[in-house]
């Protein structure tokens, strides 16, 4: 994953483990993710960069040829048409590095993600983390 083992404490440490072309990509991928779900709260949790609105919301994490992102298994099966050009699993996609990232579909994805967590009754201004 990282370039360094080095234990990060927030997202902006983590994206710096990384060359400069990565690290444009995870601060675009951040400012993103910030956009589509301005009310999240951020962390680290599974070792990878993590928005929380009353729960996890996404994760992304960088790796040697692709940036992996998180959105959990409703995230991936809503967008599963978008997403069907892309590596995947159950709740995970790859975005290779040597390819465009689909930043406006990620976009989409959290707003997703953002509605889904407020209709599950997890309010936009709950900004608690779940331990």
């Amino acid at each position: 994953m990282a370039e360094s083992t080095k234990p990060v404490k927030t997202i902006d440490e983590y994206i710096l483990q990384f060359s400069p072309h990565v690290q444009a990509i995870l601060k675009k991928l951040k400012n993103v993710i910030r956009v589509a779900a301005p009310q999240a709260q951020e962390k680290i949790s599974w070792s990878m960069p993590t928005f929380v609105l009353g729960k996890n919301l996404v994760h992304f994490a960088a790796f040697k040829n692709h940036i992996g992102f998180y959105p959990g298994t409703s995230g991936i099966e809503a967008f599963k048409i978008e997403l069907s050009n892309y590596k995947g699993a159950k709740g995970s996609v790859q975005f290779p590095l040597d390819k465009p990232i689909p930043y406006e579909l990620i976009g989409a994805i959290v707003k997703f993600r953002v509605a889904e967590n407020t209709a599950k009754g997890v309010s936009k201004d709950d900004s608690r983390v779940e331990s």
